[in-house]
């Protein structure tokens, strides 16, 4: 709620107000206040403080897996990309066919992916492969990928197999 008041010295005079928290001084122009609580300057910093905590530890674990990515070789940056690809496609499967399945998986798996492709990329700048030559590069490996089930597959199709050999066994 808004109050407006103009005051001049001379010429209006207003009855007593009750007291309020602002403190009287010589002005004599249009004032005017929002008569609404405002947040205590403590409340907004405690509220602020956990996350700032918690994006220290994000980035720390951030910083960790790029390290264990970067110490692997490219080859196997190749074939881990190919495996979380299948992976997504498989989550994807799930989610068409409304499976129950975690959605954050998709984003965590996609980046995961995106920070592979990075550390592959800054591989190629380090030799001085240029945007082209690198397009041309992915084209070809792209090509050679052999079409193979990913690892949750290959794991459910053998927790399958294990249930037929109990089954026909007893």
């Amino acid at each position: 709620m808004l109050s407006v008041s103009i005051a001049s010295p001379a010429t209006l005079t207003f009855p007593p107000k009750p007291k309020s928290s602002i403190p009287k001084t010589s002005f004599t122009g249009v004032r005017i206040q929002h008569l609404c609580p405002q947040r205590l300057p403590s409340q907004t910093a405690s509220f602020r403080k956990p996350l700032a905590a918690s994006s220290v530890v994000m980035m720390a674990k951030r910083e960790e897996e790029m390290k264990e990515i970067r110490a692997k070789t490219t080859e196997e940056i190749n074939d881990e990309v190919v495996e979380l690809k299948g992976e997504l496609l498989m989550l994807r499967l799930q989610k068409s066919v409304r499976n129950e399945f975690k959605s954050s998986e998709f984003r965590r798996m996609r980046k995961r992916i995106a920070r592979m492709l990075t550390v592959k990329r800054e591989r190629e700048l380090e030799e001085g492969i240029n945007k082209r030559w690198s397009r041309k590069l992915d084209r070809q490996w792209k090509k050679s990928i052999v079409v193979k089930p990913p690892p949750s597959l290959i794991k459910l199709r053998e927790k399958e197999a294990a249930e037929e050999a109990e089954k026909s066994a007893a």
